[in-house]
């Protein structure tokens, strides 16, 4: 949905192919032999080409196992209600000594009823001791409004051409190289054909948290209930993450969260679309405010846009946010009746809700947007970090780089830097801090 999103494809291809820190904490960009470690490259040598019939897997909607059961009203957030192993495939291969589960768990939607949301829990086969394991609670830059997008089909055969799977894929590969377990929340039931309201954040931080929980609960993964915990999220995600850290100390306090990592996220909703209409990230800036329209039932879409809105409207519903990046510069005005929903009544309270900074994280958390990002103003980031640091939070800040001629003379650096790759050596940090 941000900055980073727009120029992934384009950074990580760079990097594939071949600002000022504010702290002096700030870490380097690791180079290919820290992301290709020697388990990840053991992982590879263990690997299989997918079988024929693994090429275009199951889509969701017609899964029968995304089907959610009814919920009781006394159903506690973070109750595992399935999980079965699945078969980790990306780009056709199939990596060896990862192990991995499909999962649903009962969580808090927007107005405080209970709802499911499905995800992907994934353990390396290192060797590391259950004692010594870590869990990151990783929420990538998945924007998508469509089923059959997000992480627990993307990174099990499905949708291969979302730009955050491109963009999770060398961090991930860092954290396995760690001894890492990483869970990755869909923040939706990824089988539910309805519209997902991706960018709602009081749904997505607390989905976050109960994927935590649930992922702990699978028994054959043997995570600890005390396991250490680090959140880490970039653009959606990263909304996605910081709530989930605002959240915490008192939604979840059980979970032992050491630090969470932020980039690129959209801290407030009204000052990103204000900025960002009619730029070339304007696709996200429209399915932005559909993912508010698919939760918040103030918001008629049928009387709020034009027709091209709605002809527009009904392709995001049931697509990926690759398809977003593909309509650049279309005005808000020319998708809706009145104008930007952010200066819009209907859309005011969504808006106002899923803003970040309501709460201060307890664990520290490191801010990395860019100062030169065109969607989001850096403004609002240098607010929420003045917020949380007036709330107590420990807050270090190192902004990423996309622009400047680094981006064409050394595309690895730049693509690995958007990529948020620097910030896993931040989390090991934390975690080495706290043991």
């Amino acid at each position: 949905m941000t900055h980073s999103l727009v120029l992934t494809a384009l950074a990580a291809a760079g990097a594939l192919a071949i600002g000022s820190a504010s702290t002096a904490t700030a870490e380097e960009v690791p180079n290919l032999g820290q992301v290709f470690s020697p388990f990840v490259l053991s992982t590879l040598a263990d690997a299989h080409i997918a079988p024929p019939e693994n090429w275009f897997p199951r889509h969701p909607v017609d899964d029968p196992w995304y089907q959610a059961p009814t919920l009781k009203d006394d159903a506690k957030p973070g109750t595992l209600l399935k999980a079965r192993p699945a078969q980790l495939q990306v780009y056709g291969v199939q990596p060896g000594k990862v192990r991995a589960w499909q999962l649903m768990y009962v969580t808090t939607d927007f107005d405080k009823s209970k709802t499911v949301s499905t995800g992907l829990l994934m353990v390396p086969e290192d060797g590391t001791k259950p004692a010594d394991r870590k869990l990151i609670g990783y929420s990538e830059a998945n924007d998508s409004l469509g089923a059959g997008c997000m992480p627990s089909t993307q990174w099990t055969g499905g949708d291969q051409t979302d730009p955050s799977l491109i963009s999770a894929l060398p961090p991930v590969a860092q954290m396995f190289g760690h001894g890492w377990a990483v869970m990755m929340s869909d923040t939706a039931n990824d089988g539910d054909p309805n519209p997902h309201g991706f960018s709602v954040s009081q749904y997505s931080g607390p989905a976050t948290l109960d994927g935590l929980r649930a992922a702990i609960a699978i028994t054959d993964a043997g995570l600890p209930s005390d396991i250490p915990i680090g959140l880490y999220g970039i653009a959606g995600g990263g909304v996605a993450a910081g709530v989930a850290a605002e959240k915490q100390a008192t939604y979840a306090p059980e979970l032992n969260v050491v630090g969470t990592v932020l980039q690129a996220m959209v801290v407030e909703p009204a000052s990103f679309e204000r900025k960002a209409d009619g730029g070339i990230g304007s696709g996200f800036v429209f399915a932005n405010s559909l993912g508010y329209a698919a939760k918040y039932p103030e918001i008629d879409l049928d009387k709020e846009l034009t027709p091209l809105g709605k002809a527009m409207a009904d392709v995001f519903h049931e697509t990926c946010q690759a398809l977003y990046l593909g309509v650049p510069f279309v005005p808000l005005s020319a998708l809706y009746k009145n104008g930007r929903p952010a200066d819009n009544p209907v859309f005011e309270r969504a808006y106002r809700e899923n803003r970040m900074g309501q709460a201060s994280p307890k664990a520290p958390v490191l801010m990395t947007s860019c100062r030169d990002d065109f969607l989001v103003p850096y403004a609002d980031v240098e607010k929420l970090t003045a917020t949380y640091r007036a709330g107590g939070t420990d807050v270090t800040v190192d902004p990423s780089h996309c622009a400047g001629l680094e981006t064409l003379l050394n595309p690895y650096h730049a693509g690995a830097d958007l990529l948020g790759m620097q910030d896993v050596e931040w989390l090991d940090k934390k975690f080495k801090e706290t043991r």
